[in-house]
């Protein structure tokens, strides 16, 4: 289970600054990181895919992470972008202000690596020091290491 977030994390598809208050409007703020990845075959159908599943059901973790995923042909490999929003985003649906945004693309053949990613992130948003960390890193490769970091303490337990 070690090193599964350390060989997804690409502080180039981390946002910092998410502009966008409105669920869908930001959505496809943190999600167009994800444009041209080599994983991803097609875009469009990804964030579609995306867009279906987030009106689905909620993505809403609680305190204050969203995880926007989709299970898909559009993607060859598993993907993530995250997006941070200082003003927080509108979550309507569930009437939740969000501030970190995980979205994930995962191929239909291989829901396991997708289960093993969620599995971590929650394990590691369940610490307020973790979630602390991550409102307050200033920098994408600060981001990047801080959930590294709590993945490797995860690990060693």
């Amino acid at each position: 289970m070690a090193g599964l977030l350390r060989n997804l994390l690409d502080p180039s598809r981390i946002a910092l600054t998410v502009r966008s208050t409105k669920r869908t409007a930001a959505l496809n703020e943190v999600a167009r990181q994800l444009d041209g990845h080599p994983s991803v075959l097609n875009y469009a159908g990804l964030y579609n895919e995306l867009l279906a599943r987030d009106r689905l059901d909620t993505t809403c973790l609680g305190n204050e992470i969203a995880l926007p995923h989709a299970r898909t042909e559009h993607v060859s490999d598993l993907v993530l972008a995250i997006g941070r929003s200082p003003a927080g985003v509108h979550f309507e649906k569930d009437q939740q202000l969000v501030r970190l945004l995980f979205v994930l693309g995962t191929p239909k053949n291989n829901p396991m690596s997708y289960l093993q990613v969620v599995s971590v992130l929650c394990k590691i948003f369940k610490d307020p020091a973790n979630r602390e960390g991550l409102l307050n890193a200033g920098t994408p490769e600060i981001f990047a290491d801080v959930l590294i970091a709590a993945e490797d303490k995860l690990s060693a337990r």
